[in-house]
């Protein structure tokens, strides 16, 4: 969507994941934390990952802020081949650009994702 600020979203939305009964976790980075970011002045921006925690496949992709339009094909792509969000964090980005983001954002869900394993460890009584 071409407006200010731009918003870009592909797959699944949390909401989506919950009225389906899917299983999410979510990775968020914001532009405020970005060189690039913090450079265009742009400060409320943000890139949200939506994956799977059984695989951490990429369910979804939003953003909010400049160059959202640009930036969604980053993840089309890794949805294309239905990637997990550790892809993100196997690419170079160039620095500092806000595609740099994706790779926070993968960290946030893995950060999220190990808090997810030791949860189901515990219950699970392993």
């Amino acid at each position: 969507m071409y407006a200010i600020p731009e918003v870009s979203t592909i797959g699944l939305t949390e909401d989506d994941c919950k009225t389906k009964n899917i299983p999410y976790l979510v990775g968020r980075a914001y532009y405020e934390e970005n060189a690039r970011g913090q450079i265009i002045g742009d400060l409320s921006g943000m890139i949200k990952l939506v994956f799977s925690p059984m695989d951490k496949k990429l369910l979804g992709a939003h953003i909010i802020g400049e160059q959202a339009s640009e930036l969604i094909h980053i993840a089309s792509h890794v949805m294309l081949h239905g990637g997990p969000i550790d892809e993100f964090i196997d690419a170079v980005y160039n620095y500092p650009t806000l595609s740099d983001s994706y790779q926070y954002a993968a960290y946030d869900g893995l950060s999220k994702h190990t808090e997810w394993l030791n949860t189901n460890k515990t219950k699970n009584g392993s």
